[in-house]
């Protein structure tokens, strides 16, 4: 490395020469400090990152966190992830050099987490900062896996917050049947909802589909594919799990309404999506439906959900619900849908009492 001073600015740079992990020698440069000190202080913290050696602060080791883990899950979790960090955490621990970050330092930073109220006086939920406290300790795992940091003072201090039992509503047949009669004068919106809730689909897998997914002659639908609308861009990834990717079946009625819908999209190309818009016009769609239907008020996911309650009262296995929503597990489907299962018990006993009955008679 070298600092120079740039006459002309009057400012300082740094020229960074290093070998990647190719063994390829590269170089890199950084301008615009205002004194020397500031440029050597870079370098500094540059050689460490580049050698990962935990004398660096906390924020250069997100930075190296972010390299090795980036590219390994979705953009949407990314971001989910990088903005929980970039708002609660690094502004508490950037400055810190990461090996002398304590138990007792995430205890003061926990501490202001719990402390925290907003201009109406709400404080984080249980739910939120047990999530802000999972992605720093994720960061110590990660130092202690593969950097060499002796321990996680975030797992040493111990969680706060506690994961919140998730409220899951559902509307009856006859509930979505009167939500969708207030849909029919936007005919996009009516049948993405239809979509949605005679095949269970995510809202990302609906909006992901392209004519191509669509076999009308087999009434089949292939689900293969998310899309999310992310800083203006539309991104299309891979499905949630490997189960995700699944062919749904849906019935004749559904396929005549599919005829319908694509018959109005005048030269759709195979490649392009059916439903071209965001998850957030489908948002904005159910509030105005319930609000001009009447019926309860439950969130776009929601409707995933009233589609399996419909296929647990009709009688389907949680294997072949499980098989229809995209389950990675069975367990996933029995723990999500089991408060809907005691309804079936009885009948499930009445069931075994009357071939008891037939076998005490022969």
């Amino acid at each position: 490395m070298a600092v120079y001073k740039d006459n002309a600015t009057g400012t300082w740079r740094v020229i960074y020469r290093f070998t990647n992990w190719k063994g390829e020698r590269k170089q890199t440069q950084k301008r615009g400090f205002a004194t020397k000190r500031e440029a050597q202080a870079w370098e500094h913290e540059a050689m460490l990152k580049q050698g990962a050696k935990l004398d660096m602060t906390f924020g250069s080791f997100f930075e190296v966190y972010e390299a090795d883990k980036k590219q390994r899950v979705k953009e949407s979790t990314w971001e989910s992830k990088s903005h929980v960090i970039r708002t609660k955490i690094l502004p508490y621990f950037e400055n810190r050099k990461i090996a002398e970050i304590e138990a007792k330092d995430v205890i003061a930073w926990q501490n202001e987490l719990m402390a925290y109220r907003d201009e109406k006086g709400k404080p984080y939920s249980a739910d939120y900062l047990r999530t802000i406290h999972a992605q720093l300790t994720a960061i110590f795992n990660h130092a202690v896996n593969f950097y060499n940091l002796p321990y996680n003072p975030a797992r040493r201090a111990g969680t706060i917050g506690s994961e919140a039992v998730k409220e899951m509503d559902f509307w009856t047949k006859e509930e979505y049947l009167k939500f969708s009669e207030a849909m029919m004068d936007k005919p996009r919106s009516y049948y993405a909802f239809e979509m949605l809730y005679w095949c269970g689909m995510r809202s990302g897998e609906l909006l992901a589909l392209t004519y191509n997914d669509i076999d009308l002659e087999k009434r089949t639908i292939s689900v293969n594919k998310s899309y999310q609308r992310i800083e203006g861009r539309d991104i299309i990834t891979p499905p949630k799990t490997p189960k995700s990717k699944r062919i749904i079946t849906i019935p004749p009625f559904l396929t005549e309404e599919l005829k319908k819908y694509t018959s109005h999209l005048y030269g759709i190309m195979a490649d392009e999506r059916m439903f071209r818009f965001t998850k957030s016009y489908m948002e904005h769609e159910i509030i105005r439906g319930i609000k001009a239907s009447g019926v309860k008020i439950i969130r776009l996911h929601d409707i995933r959900h009233s589609h399996a309650s419909l296929l647990v009262e009709m009688g389907f296995t949680p294997l072949a619900i499980a098989e229809r929503l995209g389950h990675e597990k069975i367990e996933t489907t029995l723990n999500t849908y089991s408060h809907l299962y005691p309804n079936k018990q009885g009948e499930l006993a009445d069931k075994l009492e009357i071939e008891n009955s037939r076998e005490e008679e022969e």
